[in-house]
């Protein structure tokens, strides 16, 4: 039986703003149920909108439920105390590296985390090597963040996260705002933390060819789950998923628009497929 490290049980969250003096709540979740397990790389999709960040920031304590209840390797964060204990076993990639580099120092930022929990000092040293070749930035450790491109940058937050050793780490959009080589770079990363380090991984995100890559991808619409599943039984729906506003990978559409299979999830997939059939017509 696999191990849960993440639960929901049928939770809400609701913003809430004044408005004409009255406090109105708009519920960015309704009563979602999830489990992330030991292990996986789990993928979460939705429009703009959608809820899937407000989950994310669940996850490790950012937000608490407005009903209902998370639940991270049996710890309710229902106090201080143990919301800090979640963000041990949980941390957190933002959208912007800028929001979480601290320092002017490469390894110095990687150590913050660390710092802050009491570690010694040596024990620190050991930590901060690690997390910076794990993430292929220990010949950086002596830069400056600012002079580092954003796929660098993502790579320097990542290490720092890995660094306080924590077992799962969220990403929320991590590559929304990096060019197509920072992307790659990010995303190899992420998946050797997941498939050598062990670390489960929870990736926010709107790219069709970044979920593709996870075991299991959640879609999220109007803060409801709407769609749970593996990456070729989701894709597999191309007609679904636009009625939830969402695109599919270039070879998913171009397999589903010829009508010579449904569920191709990359480009090597699509040509094998296509290859296949043309081998038989001749």
């Amino acid at each position: 039986m696999s191990e849960k490290i993440i639960e929901f049980e049928n939770v809400t969250f609701a913003y809430e703003t004044e408005e004409e003096d009255a406090p109105v709540q708009f519920p960015a979740l309704t009563d979602v149920s999830l489990t992330i397990n030991k292990g996986e790389f789990v993928a979460v999709l939705g429009h703009n909108g959608s809820g899937k960040s407000t989950l994310a920031k669940l996850c490790n304590a950012i937000l608490e439920p407005t009903k209902g209840k998370v639940t991270v390797k049996g710890i309710v964060p229902d106090t201080e105390e143990k919301a800090d204990e979640v963000r041990r076993i949980v941390g957190m990639v933002f959208q912007n590296p800028d929001n979480q580099i601290v320092a002017t120092i490469v390894e110095d930022d990687v150590a913050f985390g660390p710092e802050n929990l009491g570690i010694e000092p040596a024990q620190i040293r050991k930590r901060v090597d690690d997390a910076l070749k794990s993430v292929n930035m220990y010949e950086f450790r002596h830069r400056e963040p600012h002079k580092l491109s954003g796929g660098q940058k993502q790579r320097v937050a990542i290490a720092g996260v890995i660094a306080m050793q924590t077992e799962c780490i969220v990403l929320d959009e991590p590559t929304a705002m990096l060019d197509p080589k920072g992307r790659e770079e990010v995303m190899q990363t992420v998946k050797r933390l997941n498939k050598e380090m062990g670390i489960t991984v929870v990736l926010v995100t709107h790219f069709m060819d970044e979920a593709v890559q996870a075991d299991r991808v959640v879609v999220v619409d109007g803060g409801r789950i709407v769609m749970n599943g593996k990456p070729r039984e989701i894709f597999s729906n191309v007609e679904k998923l636009r009625s939830f506003g969402l695109d599919v990978p270039q070879s998913t559409e171009l397999c589903h628009v010829l009508g010579i299979k449904e569920g191709v999830l990359d480009v090597d997939e699509c040509v094998d497929e296509i290859a296949r059939l043309a081998g038989g017509a001749l």
